[in-house]
């Protein structure tokens, strides 16, 4: 029997459901359930019949899992896998905040960990932090972890005041805006399709920003046939499959987060086999983060 057969021959037996991110490799992409960006597997999670969910991720997206189905079983295909941008605040800072500011709302992105989430009134992802933003009846926002996407959301909501934290995504930041000028001068046709977490530079020579679901659904619908993505290159595998007539350039070889290429089809296989390890979150820690995770959905209908 083949990698693939035993896969779902023992999702079938374990009553599992694989849920795998966009930036995983392309190979487990193909064998799983459902494939999306954070925002859609943290809704789709809810939803499920299956007692155990198989993620296919960073350490934070089975934090999430776990948080909106704390009597299921969240199994974790890679320990190890983990976002440092998920790390990149301080619960201090944030209660210094609260200290220092009136009317102040704490925004954390989706991409933390549940501690961050714990401390904070609402989670965002990158497709629906404009409107989450906008729906908070506070003037203050600080924004956590990631500064580049806090200040594209702070650009379309002027009315409010931002506080900022200097978190980053490595691979997002590491796309520059002079190869992006490079990789337009080679394909002068290509369309720019860029993830807020870029750097402001790059955003400003973008046809497009959006989320990686976004910026899957914008190629697919574009009359374009060319297109440079300034994302994570585990998407390619979804833009071919949507569409094999189209082309999509990367802007360079930082595109890659070793973190999200550890979830392997044979680790996958493993933990179908084990049914371990299991993502286990303090009782405490999961009442208190679970609150902005809600409350994200909620406002974001």
């Amino acid at each position: 029997m083949d990698i693939q057969a035993e896969i779902r021959q023992l999702k079938e037996e374990k009553d599992a459901v694989i849920l795998a991110h966009y930036y995983v490799d392309g190979a487990v992409q193909e064998v799983a359930d459902h494939v999306g960006d954070s925002y859609f597997l943290s809704k789709l999670a809810t939803n499920v019949p299956e007692k155990n969910i198989v993620f296919c991720g960073v350490s934070f997206m089975a934090e999430s899992a776990k948080l909106l189905n704390p009597d299921k079983n969240v199994i974790i295909v890679d320990p190890l896998a983990d976002c440092p941008m998920a790390h990149m605040a301080d619960a201090d800072r944030i209660r210094e905040v609260r200290e220092q500011y009136e009317d102040v709302a704490v925004v954390c992105y989706v991409n933390s960990t549940a501690q961050l989430k714990a401390e904070s009134d609402v989670c965002v992802t990158s497709s629906n932090a404009v409107r989450v933003v906008k729906a908070l009846p506070n003037k203050r926002i600080f924004f956590i972890p990631d500064y580049n996407l806090a200040h594209y959301v702070a650009k379309q909501i002027p009315e409010k005041e931002f506080i900022w934290n200097d978190g980053f995504c490595h691979v997002h930041k590491s796309i520059h805006a002079e190869d992006v000028k490079k990789a337009k001068e080679l394909r002068p046709e290509a369309l720019v399709l860029t993830h807020p977490e870029c750097t402001e530079d790059v955003l400003l020579l973008s046809d497009f920003i959006g989320s990686t679901s976004e910026i899957i659904d914008f190629a697919t619908n574009s009359d374009n046939r060319e297109f440079i993505i300034c994302t994570e290159m585990g998407v390619f595998y979804e833009l071919g499959q949507k569409n094999p007539d189209k082309k999509f350039y990367s802007v360079g070889h930082r595109q890659f987060c070793p973190n999200m290429k550890r979830i392997t089809i044979e680790k996958l296989l493993n933990a179908l086999r084990t049914m371990e390890p299991k993502m286990e979150l303090p009782k405490e820690i999961c009442d208190k983060a679970n609150r902005p995770l809600i409350k994200m959905l909620e406002l974001a209908k």
